[in-house]
């Protein structure tokens, strides 16, 4: 490797480790719900607590993240970490399931105390549900949170691959059916996440889902492989108008490394190539706003106006997935090229988003990089992505830096 990128990557190996602290201290802080356990995740800038609703997506992902961090990381091995993720973890359990349509489902939101308040028509409170639960069963090996994990990875299942008419909007005459890359990302994320916390729960399903998300996942990819479109018929092909026509960059570069660490795992270097061309490359020069820098939240696979309002915003997810795409895109390749991508966008990312003075990142700005909302927490900003790709990129870098 070229010593000016050794020493660029011993920076940012020392600039990310301090910054997962820094991050990490401020939900310890201002998230902790101690009287009934749980997580304030509606944080203003400073930490203070704007609305004590509890989202299930947030209270699973800060359960999980904290559990990792305890299972990966010595300095984080202690009860600091482990007692706040086990009372979220109990707390899930406890106020968050809802028996629906003959099967357990997750709410989205509860209040403090844990009352429902909202369920939503898809699947994903359920999947950062068995995120949470196996994280909290590698912790503490305690049965309770695999049988919840297992129980819950057997619904997921049946709604991917059997019947997913529990899940969805009412079907009207005009409506067109549309196959998510969400869904599949998801099912293949935890396919890999049961398989690290060493969870037996049916070795067929585990075969067939996985099978299944990847070929989901490559469906979306079209024209050539130069474009991945979010949204697709249900038998593959192309929708027409707007919807679509849609990308997210920074969801299809997220889906690129989850991908490219299946290929990884299991030595198929054509998915490999398939990840990093058309899931990680090919959106990251698409998404990239060369005038003011960042990646776009939207763009149209044709070159039109995309219809979201908040196209043009740079939101702080897709740069913290773009950071472990990159350095794991390396790893596989050895090519400095993604040294390059990673620099460029870790110092777009540290320059913009990042607090200096109270800590944690903003998550929202608009084009030009002004910061567009103040909060730290929100509806669908927690204590996750940030904390995630930190750990993950350090990881990274010691790997690379260590051969």
């Amino acid at each position: 490797m070229d010593p000016e990128y050794v020493r660029t990557l011993q920076r940012w190996c020392f600039v990310i480790e301090e910054e997962l602290d820094k991050v990490l201290d401020f939900w310890q802080k201002y998230s902790h719900d101690t009287e009934h356990g749980g997580f304030f995740t509606c944080l203003d800038k400073d930490g203070k607590i704007y609305d004590e609703t509890k989202y299930v997506w947030l209270q699973a992902r800060q359960v999980w993240m904290y559990c990792k961090l305890y299972n990966e990381v010595p300095k984080y091995a202690n009860d600091q970490i482990l007692q706040p993720a086990l009372k979220g973890a109990q707390f899930l359990l406890n106020n968050c399931l809802i028996s629906r349509d003959g099967c357990k489902r997750c709410a989205f939101s509860v209040t403090k105390g844990g009352k429902a308040i909202k369920i939503q028509r898809t699947l994903f409170s359920e999947c950062f549900f068995v995120m949470a639960m196996s994280e909290a069963w590698r912790s503490t090996k305690e049965e309770i949170y695999q049988d919840a994990a297992v129980t819950m990875m057997m619904q997921i299942y049946h709604w991917c691959l059997v019947d997913d008419s529990a899940l969805g909007r009412e079907s009207l005459p005009g409506s067109v059916p549309m196959s998510s890359l969400a869904v599949p990302m998801m099912a293949l994320c935890l396919c890999h996440q049961i398989e690290t916390c060493a969870i037996e729960w049916s070795h067929s399903k585990a075969t067939t889902l996985k099978d299944w998300a990847i070929g989901q996942m490559l469906n979306h990819v079209k024209r050539g492989g130069a474009k991945v479109l979010e949204n697709i018929s249900p038998d593959g092909k192309e929708i027409s108008g707007s919807i679509g026509r849609v990308q997210i960059p920074g969801h299809t570069i997220e889906c690129g490394w989850f991908l490219l660490r299946h290929a990884m795992k299991i030595g198929d270097d054509e998915l490999a190539e398939k990840a990093i061309q058309s899931f990680i490359s090919a959106p990251f020069e698409q998404g990239w706003d060369d005038e003011y820098g960042g990646i776009l939240y939207f763009t149209d696979a044709d070159g039109f106006p995309p219809t979201q309002l908040e196209w043009n915003m740079k939101l702080w997810w897709p740069h913290n997935e773009a950071m472990i795409a990159f350095l794991l895109a390396y790893v596989h390749t050895k090519k400095e090229i993604f040294i390059k991508q990673f620099d460029k966008v870790a110092q777009y990312s540290f320059e913009k988003f990042v607090d200096k003075e109270h800590g944690e990142w903003f998550g929202y700005l608009h084009q030009d990089g002004r910061i567009s909302s103040r909060f730290k927490g929100a509806t669908w900003k927690g204590c996750f992505h940030i904390p995630r790709s930190l750990l993950m990129c350090k990881q990274l870098l010691s790997e690379i830096l260590n051969k």
